[in-house]
């Protein structure tokens, strides 16, 4: 009889593939799995052969709304990014509590983000095993700070460490309001203390999967050794067929450069997608772009939703906004990326796909110009050293397997 294993993977698609990616493993090794997420992936979910315990919060919506935008121009800075979540959580924070916990009433094993500190919680309350999963770096080190707080390697190996404790502390007291009376009325625990539970957490040594490759991201040796970086958990999809329009769009001519930002919402998609069309032509490539296909011509071809594990080798290069997901999709593929970040980590990301070669400089997308947008595109494409530092890096993304390696850690858990 397999283990029950409940994940927790509240967000947009780029952090639910990697979920769904290691409860498909999960389930062919006999265990059942359910899978905590907005209802939007829910066919996402059950065609993995999960089970689907839906909550009523819808990332795009969110992002739709005005809060939504509030936050894609909050940046990385952890005040803003956190605060704006807070502002957006807090009117429906009892009802995703409840559900989060009624998904896991018969659980062997939780395992989610650090977000709310969910899976240390509902563990506690039930008596079961738990571990995190961390999309980017979030383990204090001295090695580099914060990905929010980037102005801290100015200051040192100690700062770098001390912005992780004070991301945490930030993200605590915003959450705390809420939290603590969840777990004195409805988990019947004891509320914590302002210092909040990160320090018993790591006292306790919890597993903490940190499902990112060690050649984007090296493992800093200060990192204790519960802390595991397993490489990514890649969800492809062998069975998947162009349409004909993309085939023939490929087949036509040298290979296009994809241009696409992922569940972020611009404020003004149309005026975005004028910008970046205009910025294809200037940087003389043929382009594919996220969008209604119906605004296809000659030189480029608009598309709905193409997994980029199919797409995104085929491409001369990548533009996309620097999610988790997305950038470890581009990494795979081993085509030059170019980052044009909005918020919170996917600044960090476009600056790690410059620090390794695989890409020019990032260009944050509320800067965002024709000129600028076409002139990192012409580098991405003309340059040889991004083309072999990209080649490279995907070669060794490749021979890693992460979901092997995080099935393997949680065998040890039950």
């Amino acid at each position: 009889m397999g283990r029950r294993i409940v994940i927790f993977a509240a967000g947009s698609r780029g952090d639910i593939q990697p979920c769904v990616a290691l409860g498909q493993a999960l389930a062919a090794r006999g265990d059942q799995v359910r899978l905590v997420a907005s209802n939007r992936y829910a066919r996402l979910a059950l065609s993995a052969g999960l089970e689907l315990a839906p909550l009523t919060a819808d990332p795009t919506e969110i992002l739709e709304s005005d809060a939504g935008q509030e936050l894609l121009a909050g940046g990385r800075n952890p005040v803003k990014f956190l605060g704006g979540f807070r502002r957006i959580l807090a009117p429906m924070a009892e009802r995703l509590l409840s559900e989060c916990l009624d998904a896991c009433k018969d659980a062997d094993l939780i395992l989610g983000p650090t977000l709310g500190f969910l899976p240390q919680h509902i563990g506690e309350h039930l008596g079961v095993p738990w571990a995190f999963v961390h999309f980017q770096p979030s383990q204090p080190t001295r090695a580099f700070p914060h990905p929010f707080v980037p102005q801290a390697r100015f200051l040192g190996a100690w700062a770098n460490k001390a912005s992780f404790l004070a991301v945490d502390q930030i993200a605590w007291q915003l959450s705390r309001p809420f939290i603590n009376p969840w777990r004195r009325d409805d988990l019947r625990l004891s509320p914590l203390s302002l210092r909040g539970p990160m320090h018993k957490v790591r006292s306790q040594r919890r597993p903490v999967l940190a499902c990112f490759s060690p050649a984007v991201v090296p493992r800093p040796a200060d990192w204790p050794s519960y802390v595991h970086v397993t490489g990514y958990w890649f969800l492809d999809e062998p069975e998947w067929q162009p349409p004909g329009d993309l085939a023939d769009f490929l087949a036509s001519g040298p290979a296009p450069v994809y241009v696409g930002f992922g569940s972020m919402v611009p404020k003004d998609p149309e005026l975005t997608g004028q910008l970046v069309r205009t910025a294809l032509r200037l940087a003389g490539v043929r382009g594919i772009v996220q969008g209604d296909p119906a605004t296809s011509d000659d030189d480029i071809l608009a598309v709905d939703d193409v997994p980029h594990s199919w797409l995104f080798p085929r491409m001369a290069a990548v533009v996309h906004h620097g999610g988790a997901g997305t950038t470890a999709a581009g990494l795979r593929a081993g085509v030059p990326t170019v980052v044009t970040p909005f918020f919170g980590d996917q600044p960090f990301w476009g600056e790690r796909v410059a620090a390794l070669g695989a890409g020019p400089a990032p260009v944050p997308f509320s800067s965002l110009t024709v000129p600028r947008l076409a002139a990192a595109i012409r580098r991405a494409t003309s340059s040889e050293d991004i083309t072999r530092q990209a080649a490279d890096l995907g070669r060794r993304i490749k021979a890693e397997d992460g979901v092997a390696k995080a099935c393997a850690l949680l065998d040890a858990l039950t």
